[in-house]
């Protein structure tokens, strides 16, 4: 029996390998293919000018962040079916980890399920603008405006206060399940690592100028020295950042000795700190998780409030029996969550086949 296909919406590293966790739990029904994110349909030409005229070349969807998936695809010998346009294929499922940038006529007649990927960017003057207007989610380039387009089934969020969030933003309440999310459900299991540095003042930069948000770093840097207090600082640029002008600000504005990785597991490096400074990043949730003192341009109590559920590393699962059970469902996403209590999908997928006939 042929097995069915699902199409998996990646981006940056940490929704491609949030993706790729789920996708191995569904192999055994699902024929898995990835694609960057992309726009079709109506809104396809207004993406394509975006693109050529580079207004969209610090975001996820090109450049050297589509680059990294498009590599990570090819290391794990996945099928990489770029606009859904290289293989020819009709898809039974969409998991999808944003409703920014979504494939209008394929999420209008396949089941789709939104996967939260992490932190959302905060609600400033001109994402509340777009969503009082009810204007394009692209238009705040950035997540603060996922969920607004309220296209998925399903949508699969990280904790109680992101229901709330998600509600807030636009989805409908009656399609919204707290699954806790991939890469952040388990935070004790990092205290086991290599990283060979302890002790420190992290800092986890985030690409605030790169998505067109004021950012003052020279300022940031001498806070950030302020609080580290003589002790030994760490420097850890976000991945979408442009390297060389970060890294010159740093080695000017920063005590001498400061480190700064570009790459790496920001996840161990968060482990072996001692405090960590963030702007808006979604790694602050692993230091908050691990008893961190944290510091954020977020309220750190709204934070707490949101953090992401510790549910021992279940997170992919429960997201995988829920794509496996509506998949046979005939019904709406939210007549499918009404059947069921989040505990029914605690274990693994291949457990769930009662899902399909309820």
């Amino acid at each position: 029996m042929s097995r069915k296909k699902v199409l998996f919406l990646i981006g940056s590293p940490n929704q491609t390998t949030q993706m790729h966790q789920i996708a191995q739990l569904l192999e055994d029904e699902f024929e898995p293919y990835f694609s960057q994110l992309y726009y079709d349909g109506w809104q396809r030409p207004f993406y394509k000018f975006l693109l050529w005229t580079g207004g969209l070349k610090t975001t996820i969807v090109t450049g050297p962040i589509k680059e990294k998936a498009d590599k990570y695809l090819a290391q794990h010998n996945l099928p990489n079916d770029f606009e859904a346009r290289q293989f020819g294929n009709t898809y039974d499922l969409l998991v999808c980890c944003s409703d920014v940038i979504v494939p209008w006529p394929l999420v209008r007649t396949t089941k789709t399920v939104f996967v939260q990927e992490g932190m959302t960017d905060p609600l400033n003057a001109w994402a509340r603008l777009i969503r009082w207007l009810n204007w394009m989610p692209i238009l705040a380039i950035g997540t603060a405006l996922n969920g607004l387009a309220n296209c998925c089934d399903i949508y699969c969020v990280a904790s109680e206060g992101y229901r709330e969030h998600f509600s807030f933003v636009g989805v409908d309440p009656a399609k919204i399940i707290v699954t806790g999310i991939p890469n952040f459900d388990h935070a004790e299991r990092l205290r086991n690592n290599d990283f060979p540095h302890h002790g420190y003042v992290l800092v986890a930069t985030s690409d605030m100028r790169e998505t067109f948000s004021p950012d003052n770093r020279p300022k940031f840097i001498a806070k950030c020295t302020r609080i580290a207090a003589g002790r030994p600082m760490i420097f850890k640029l976000h991945p979408n950042e442009q390297t060389d002008r970060a890294v010159a600000e740093i080695k000017q504005y920063a005590p001498p000795g400061t480190l700064i990785y570009t790459d790496g597991n920001t996840d161990h490096m968060i482990a072996n700190c001692a405090e960590l400074i963030t702007q808006y990043s979604t790694v602050v949730y692993v230091g908050l998780a691990l008893g961190k003192p944290v510091h954020s341009y977020f309220d750190v109590e709204d934070l707490k409030h949101k953090q992401p559920w510790q549910n021992g590393g279940t997170a992919a699962r429960r997201i995988a029996a829920i794509c496996q059970g509506f998949s046979h469902f005939e019904g709406s996403g939210a007549a499918f969550l009404r059947q069921h209590q989040p505990e029914d999908f605690a274990a693994a997928p291949e457990t769930q086949g009662s899902l399909a006939i309820r």
